[in-house]
C-alpha cells in the first residue's frame, strides 16, 4: 500500500461514504472504487460493507483503518528526515491555524519566511481556535497558531494579546447595551465564554440579538454599517477610529485580554524547517510587522 491508500481509508473512515470521501481527496468515485478493491485484494479481505447508511467497516477494516494514521505518520517522519539531510531547509511545513489567523496574519507571514526560504513547501489545516489546538495536540501539523489560552505544556510562544470591545457606529450608553440590538456571530467556545461571562456579570438580562452571522468580520461589517453594536478583539477594528468602542473590564477593572499563541512539540525543532520557521516567528512582532 502506498501513501495514498492509508489517506483513503484514513477519510473514508472518517466520512463512511464514498461519494463524501471521493469528493474530499478529488477523485471520481469508480477511481475510489478500484482502489478500495485493490487494498481487498492485497489483504485477501473485505474491508468495507455498502448499505442503506453508507459505508460499513469490518473487523479487518477497522484495523487498517486504527492503523492509517499511525502510517500516514510515519512516512511524514521518513520525508522529515530526508528533507533534514539536505543543506537547504526544504520540505514541507504543516500548519494548523485560526480562522482569523489564516486571513489576516498567515499570508504575509508566509511570503517573508519564503523570502529567505523558497524551497519549502506548506500544508495548511485552517478551522476554529479548538481544530488548531487538536491537530497540533494530536501531532498531525508542525505548529498551531491558536487564539485563546488553552492547556497546552510544551512549547509555545505567544504572538500577541488583544482586548475585547463593545463597538458601534453610534454613540451608546453603557447601561442601555441590553435594549440595543447586538449583531451575534459564530466563534471558538473558549471567546464565547469570555464573552458570556462578562455580559452575565454587568446585566441581569440576555442580549437583544438582532442579527446573527457567520463569523467575527461580517460582524464587524455589520457593524459599520450602523445595523447593531459587536462585542469584538480590538484588533479586528483598530483601523477604523471613528466607531465608538468600551474596553470590556473583569470585576478588578483590568482589560479582558485574549492571546494569541503558536505552539508546537520541542521535540519538533529536531525537523529544520520547524526550527527555522520558529526561530523566524520569534523575530517578528506580529503587531506591526505582520
Amino acid at each position: 500500500m502506498d501513501e495514498q491508500d492509508w489517506i483513503i481509508l484514513k477519510v473514508l473512515y472518517e466520512k463512511k461514504n464514498i461519494t463524501k470521501t471521493a469528493e474530499s481527496l478529488y477523485i471520481s468515485q469508480p477511481s475510489l472504487t478500484k482502489k478500495i478493491q485493490q487494498i481487498e485484494k492485497d489483504y485477501q479481505a473485505e474491508i468495507v460493507k455498502r448499505g442503506t447508511k453508507g459505508v460499513q467497516f469490518t473487523p479487518q477494516g477497522e484495523y487498517l483503518a486504527q492503523c492509517a494514521d499511525e502510517m500516514l505518520n510515519r512516512l511524514q517522519q521518513i520525508k522529515d528526515t530526508v528533507s533534514n539531510m539536505s543543506e537547504e531547509v526544504s520540505g514541507t511545513l504543516r500548519l494548523g491555524v485560526s480562522n482569523y489567523i489564516t486571513r489576516h496574519k498567515l499570508p504575509p507571514l508566509l511570503k517573508l519566511f519564503r523570502e529567505q526560504f523558497p524551497k519549502v513547501n506548506y500544508k495548511v489545516t485552517t478551522g476554529w481556535s479548538r481544530d488548531a489546538f487538536h491537530l497540533v495536540y494530536n501531532g498531525d501539523v508542525h505548529i498551531g497558531m491558536v487564539r485563546g489560552d488553552y492547556q497546552w505544556s510544551d512549547s509555545k510562544l505567544l504572538l500577541f494579546e488583544e482586548n475585547l470591545c463593545v463597538v458601534s457606529v453610534q454613540k451608546f450608553e453603557f447601561q442601555d447595551l441590553p435594549s440595543l440590538p447586538r449583531i451575534e456571530y459564530e466563534t471558538d467556545a473558549l471567546l464565547k465564554t469570555m464573552i458570556d461571562h462578562w455580559w452575565s456579570g454587568e446585566f441581569a438580562q440576555p442580549p437583544l440579538i438582532g442579527m446573527e452571522v457567520d463569523k467575527a468580520d461580517t460582524c464587524k461589517e455589520m457593524v459599520l454599517n450602523g445595523l447593531g453594536y459587536g462585542i469584538l478583539p480590538s484588533v479586528l477594528v483598530q483601523e477604523h477610529p471613528n466607531l465608538h468602542r468600551l474596553i470590556l473590564n473583569d470585576k478588578n477593572g483590568e482589560p479582558i485580554v485574549r492571546r494569541t499563541w503558536m505552539m508546537y512539540r520541542e521535540k519538533s525543532l529536531e525537523t529544520r524547517v520547524v526550527k527555522e520557521f520558529v526561530e523566524f516567528v520569534k523575530k517578528l512582532d506580529f503587531t506591526s510587522a505582520i
